[in-house]
């Protein structure tokens, strides 16, 4: 293996056909690991696949994988939001949240975390949130698994300190995603505000009054899993322009 490179290892992105996702397994090949992307879409996945930013492809739930091969990397960056005000968020909804944001980071852990506690090494990077952070009003159910995704990343951290396996997690606040792009349309729908108010209500949490961008989550999500972060364990690191 190269020093200061990726070449050589393999890496799985989850949620690898847009967003956060995406421009994670960009910057991973870019670096020089075998990158595999997988989501429940193959048309988004396989144009990552055409641009030359990931060298396979996985279609499938997340919730329902086939076997898996070894993988050196984790980068689960798959994930959903939906808003409601907690007394009209029901068991369906914060089932939903916690099927998505916490079951399916689970499931994917237990499938590639065999063969990185037999390799003696492994980089785990979970893409939480600022919502796994601190609260906000009408996601309770969003918050609620975000928060759950960190307790898993806490905790699983401290079980494979000791075998070459560091497991961390990324904290974006708002971010320049489909699932931004979706809030802002609903907040317009809502308001009647056009869609600049819609942002800067967003961009307003974030001190520097921006939206986040996804190669920035990339970058910070890049340099844990360097060979040379082995230190770096059980960590909640915000890209949030300092919100939080």
């Amino acid at each position: 293996m190269q020093s200061g490179t990726l070449q050589g290892r393999t890496a799985l992105v989850t949620g690898g056909g847009s967003g956060i996702g995406a421009a994670c397994a960009a910057a991973l090949t870019a670096s020089g690991a075998r990158v595999t992307v997988l989501g429940r879409r193959e048309a988004p996945l396989r144009a990552q696949v055409q641009a030359g930013e990931a060298a396979a492809l996985i279609a499938a739930d997340i919730n329902a994988l086939p076997a898996l091969p070894h993988f050196d990397i984790l980068l689960h960056a798959a994930g959903a939001a939906e808003s409601a005000p907690f007394l009209k968020s029901d068991a369906a909804l914060f089932d939903r949240m916690w099927r998505v944001n916490l079951l399916g980071a689970v499931a994917v852990t237990q499938a590639v975390l065999p063969g990185m506690l037999a390799a003696g090494f492994g980089r785990v990077v979970m893409v939480a949130s600022t919502a796994a952070l601190k609260g906000y009003p009408y996601v309770t159910a969003y918050a609620a698994a975000k928060h759950g995704l960190l307790g898993l990343v806490r905790s699983l951290a401290q079980e494979v300190a000791a075998k070459g396996v560091t497991v961390n997690a990324i904290c974006p606040g708002f971010t320049e995603t489909g699932i931004v792009a979706d809030s802002i349309a609903r907040i317009m729908e809502k308001t009647g505000r056009d869609e600049a108010a819609a942002r800067a209500e967003l961009a307003k949490h974030n001190p520097q009054r921006r939206l986040v961008q996804p190669e920035e989550v990339a970058a910070a999500a890049l340099a844990l899993c360097w060979p040379a972060s082995g230190a770096i364990n059980g960590q909640a690191i915000a890209v949030d322009g300092g919100e939080t």
